[in-house]
């Protein structure tokens, strides 16, 4: 028996691997199949099942493209209605692979269709448990993403997801290993850990939800607490997992026509595309298409892509490091933005030796800042999550998050000069660009961030305002 978790850092989505005896199942496979078509004919095994745990909100699944290339038989928990041939199984409802069983535990809760696979070993021993988006290393799946399709409101659904958790998970033995789907960084749970790999009994005691003397209403209050939006692209995710979609080979040969310099204007009025430049930030800042928005494919690329673009369907052109071009079609392919026009033949580069008008950002040094700044005059934006501004800021920031910029947005007065920083510039360079691209002119970024004005003599606090937060 082998079992091989296949981990992506820029989803934090972990994919699993298993062989036995010649045969294979693949459990929540990225869009992208050929690195496990590869596996298979590196070990000689033939898939026999893909699992899936759920209907996934925060990634395309490669489910549909898998089957039809291994002819593997897809299999779902109770309840699911996908819209493609698949296996609905039943809870406790065994298959075997190999010399293994993995065995359906329905836990609902996260979704309703949410399932646990429990891997029994060659010698009937329960090794393992796939535990989905139902449980984290450190937390639990979040109970708001299904409140439509379930008709559930999420305190129904995190008081499903209490007794999924108790009846079916934590009575299995303590040395059962877990693993789960996601891991820090996710937006499918609000405190997950680095770690990626636990055991039940550590999870028991350690995991706030997982607390043996735990109510649950004290369970519901507390896993639906402080709970952030969803990005808008989940539910559209959710809807290409369930429905089907595209082969990846078809969106990649469209995000791979190379697009001149000449044609790249009129293409780009003609689609109504968005032109999306995946270069570095300290790059992109010192030249640009008027008009591109600059999300780093170095960086949280995929999900902050479908955070601030949202449409899936949104036509996309884009501008990417030379060479880079297939990993940023494969990435942007992961999230569901299959939309893609083409990319830039030659980059930025052939655009700026065409004669093109290129834009920059006004970007200063964190010493330039700390000399010219003047703290209770100058307005001072802080565009990093609320609990990295309230852990420490420089003293009168205001925080408005990234993730809320077309809210606040609507309030900047393009008159008034603003400083606007992240932690290290990945997203404040995001965000200079969506203003540059709006119009506005009216304020000078900050290289390297708060990572950088910590170093600087500027004042700083950890005291916060209330008024200072835009949440």
């Amino acid at each position: 028996m082998q079992i091989e978790q296949i981990y992506t850092g820029c989803l934090a989505q972990g994919a699993y691997y298993i062989t036995s005896d010649g045969e294979a199942a693949i459990i929540d496979p990225l869009r992208e199949v050929q690195p496990y078509l590869d596996r298979l004919e590196r070990d000689k095994v033939k898939l026999k099942y893909i699992f899936e745990t759920h209907f996934h909100a925060d990634f395309v699944s490669g489910h549909i493209d898998l089957s039809k290339k291994t002819n593997a038989k897809i299999v779902y928990g109770p309840t699911a209605k996908p819209e493609f041939k698949a296996i609905v199984a039943e809870d406790n409802q065994v298959f075997e692979i190999g010399k293994i069983k993995l065995k359906v535990l329905h836990t609902p809760g996260h979704t309703m269709e949410s399932t646990t696979y429990l891997l029994v070993d060659e010698k009937g021993k329960e090794h393992a448990i796939f535990s989905g988006d139902t449980l984290f290393i450190g937390d639990v799946g979040r109970p708001d993403l299904a409140q439509k399709a379930a008709s559930m409101t999420k305190e129904e659904l995190a008081a499903t997801l209490y007794h999924s958790l108790r009846n079916k998970i934590m009575t299995l033995p303590d040395d059962v290993i877990v693993y789960p789907a996601h891991g820090a960084g996710s937006a499918c749970g609000k405190n997950m850990s680095k770690e990626t790999i636990s055991t039940i009994g550590n999870q028991k005691a350690t995991n706030y939800a997982l607390r043996a003397n735990m109510t649950e209403s004290e369970f519901v209050t507390e896993v639906t607490e402080g709970l952030l939006p969803p990005p808008a692209y989940f539910g559209m995710n959710v809807a290409m997992n369930k429905k089907g979609y595209e082969s990846f080979e078809t969106v990649l040969n469209h995000g791979m026509r190379a697009i001149k310099v000449a044609d790249f204007e009129k293409i780009t009025a003609d689609s109504g595309a968005l032109i999306l430049d995946t270069r570095k930030n300290t790059i992109f800042s010192k030249g640009f298409i008027p008009q591109s928005i600059n999300i780093g494919i170095d960086g949280d690329f995929a999900p902050w892509v479908g955070a601030l673009v949202a449409d899936v369907k949104q036509p996309i052109i884009l501008v990417s490091e030379i060479g880079r071009e297939e990993e940023t079609v494969t990435r942007l392919s992961r999230v569901g933005f299959d939309n893609l026009i083409g990319h830039l033949d030659g980059g930025f580069e052939a655009w700026q030796k065409a004669g093109q008008e290129t834009d920059i950002i006004n970007r200063i040094t964190a010493e330039q800042f700390s000399n010219e700044v003047k703290i209770g005059e100058s307005k001072i934006i802080d565009i990093r999550k609320e609990s990295e501004y309230c852990a420490e800021h420089v003293e009168e920031a205001y925080n408005k998050p990234l993730a809320n910029i077309n809210d606040w947005i609507k309030d900047i007065n393009p008159k008034e000069h603003f400083y606007l920083h992240c932690a290290g510039g990945y997203r404040s360079m995001i965000a200079a660009s969506i203003l540059e691209a709006r119009g506005f002119r009216n304020f000078t970024e900050i290289e390297g961030g708060f990572n950088a004005i910590a170093k600087t003599n500027i004042p700083k606090t950890n005291f916060v305002c209330q008024s200072k937060i835009l949440k």
